[in-house]
Order: structure tokens, then sequence, then C-alpha cells
């Protein structure tokens, strides 16, 4: 658990910290999808953007006098195989990293929403509840996560 959860002494219990610990854990994991999902939008980009490029200048430019000489000069080039290859792939990885990381922004925006939801439930007691806006602060500064309201 981290140490700044830990530190939270009487204005929590173990089980309110550990629900703190794994919105926390659910919120990385999120963070950490959504980055490989725009290197991946990037990525699929820049191959599509250098393969229209050079099919451009290997093919467009030297036979555009003719179609069919175009369609022969595409079909004849193995690198074409090759970039088209790479270029579905990354657009089908991309697509894989959307979904992930929808499924993991669904997962932590409803842990916070049931935290936010439960916090009579969870600071029961008068000095807890009194104290809680503490925890929220701490998860705010530290984390990034707003348990004040159920909006993003």
């Amino acid at each position: 658990m981290r140490s700044s959860i830990l530190q939270l002494d009487n204005r929590t219990d173990m089980a309110t910290k550990q629900m703190l610990e794994n919105v926390v854990k659910r919120k990385e994991k999120f963070e950490r999808f959504k980055f490989r999902h725009l290197i991946s939008v990037w990525a699929t980009i820049g191959m599509a953007t250098f393969y229209f490029g050079y099919l451009y200048y290997t093919v467009g430019v030297n036979y555009s006098y003719s179609f069919a000489a175009m369609f022969s000069a595409f079909v004849n080039d193995s690198n074409n195989l090759f970039f088209l290859t790479v270029c579905v792939g990354l657009y089908g990885l991309m697509n894989l990293l959307r979904e992930k990381r929808e499924k993991f922004e669904k997962e932590y925006h409803a842990l916070r929403c049931e935290i936010v939801d439960r916090s009579k439930d969870l600071w029961k007691k008068e000095d807890e509840w009194a104290n809680r806006h503490l925890v929220f602060d701490m998860m705010k500064k530290e984390y990034d996560i707003n348990l004040f309201h159920e909006n993003k």
C-alpha cells in the first residue's frame, strides 16, 4: 500500500484505505493504456504518411502517364506489401488499445464514483466525516483523483 494512503491513520479504516489503493491502481492502469494508445495513434499516422509518400515518389511520379503502368509498378514492388501490412497492423493495434483504454477508464470511473456514493458509509463517525475532506484533498494532490464529485 502506498505510504500517503497509509499515513491517513485514524481518518479511515483499512477497508477504505484498500478502496483508495484500488482506485489509484486503476487510474495508473488507465493512464498507462491512454499513453500507449496515443503512441499507437501517432505511429499509425506517421507510418501511413511515410507509406503514402513512398507510393507517391516510387509509383505516382514515375508512372503517372498510365493507370495500368502505375498498377503494374505497385504490384511488382514487394515493399508495398510490407508497408501495407505494417500500416494495417498498426491500425489494428491502435483500435485494440483504444478498446482497452476505454475498458480501464470505465473501471476506474466506476470505482471512483462508488467511493463518492458510499462516502457516508465509509466515514460513519462524526470525526471521520469532518476530516474526510483531508483524504479527498490528499487524493487530489497526490494522485489527481477527484473524490469530491462524480463528474470527471
